[in-house]
């Protein structure tokens, strides 16, 4: 996922009212920037950080600019949770996660469940039909362990259920989470901040969903989803 023009530094002063962060940039400018991250964003919204930001040419937008990485401690943290999808859409149309290959048809945001709807859906004539849900990981507290969510996450742990439905059906249901850092390479359930979450995940995997977790290539000209790293707390699912 290329940026349509390469993003520009700057230093965090505030985070706030959820989706605002004021914004330095380097040449002394104050800017007012879109914070596209509903999350808590724990260890991401300290006044001082390096962040990097987009400027957008619609005049439509009420904020041209909008807050897309954070640098701690010489890592870079992608925090625009609409990433994930676009990048999660041009891996499988380029075939960067091999798990997912060889599917005919992918639809996007279709209805299922009770009043859900599943982030991805893959066809073909001769295999299951494949439903898959993205989630974004950004969070990390110690190592270089990925976790999610980083605050209670019960639409989530619906999306858990929903998927555990499918694959009772007989269907393949597959839940992707976008390590969008690049100092991890371990992700876990964050169990102390939702431990339904992460009992919900193992209990998932265990009715037969699949869990996969990519990292990413971050920089200030693209973001892109690059190889899988380990799930630390995966069963051990008997053949």
């Amino acid at each position: 996922m290329d940026f349509d023009q390469p993003l520009v530094r700057g230093r965090l002063v505030s985070r706030y009212k959820r989706f605002f962060a004021d914004v330095v940039l380097e040449d002394g400018t104050e800017l007012t920037t879109h914070c596209p991250n509903p999350g808590a964003m724990l260890g991401l919204n300290t006044p001082g950080f390096p962040v990097w930001i987009s400027k957008s040419d619609n005049p439509k937008r009420k904020l041209a600019h909008t807050l897309e990485i954070v640098e701690v401690d010489g890592g870079l943290v992608g925090i625009n949770t609409m990433h994930p999808n676009r990048l999660v859409a041009e891996a499988l149309d380029q075939d960067l996660i091999p798990e997912l290959s060889g599917y005919a048809s992918i639809r996007r945001e279709v209805n299922y469940g009770v009043a859900s709807r599943i982030d991805f859906l893959l066809e073909a004539p001769d295999r299951p039909p494949c439903w898959l849900e993205v989630k974004n990981s950004h969070l990390k507290r110690t190592g270089t362990l990925a976790e999610f969510p980083d605050c209670v996450a019960a639409r989530s742990l619906k999306h858990l259920g929903e998927l555990k439905a499918m694959a009772a059906q007989g269907h393949r249901a597959v839940m992707l989470f976008v390590i969008q850092r690049t100092d991890c390479d371990l992700f876990a359930a964050c169990a102390e901040l939702d431990p339904k979450y992460a009992a919900g995940l193992i209990d998932a995997a265990q009715a037969g969903v699949e869990v996969l977790c990519y990292a990413c290539h971050i920089g200030a000209d693209a973001i892109r989803i690059t190889h899988r790293i380990p799930w630390r707390d995966a069963p051990v699912v008997a053949e």
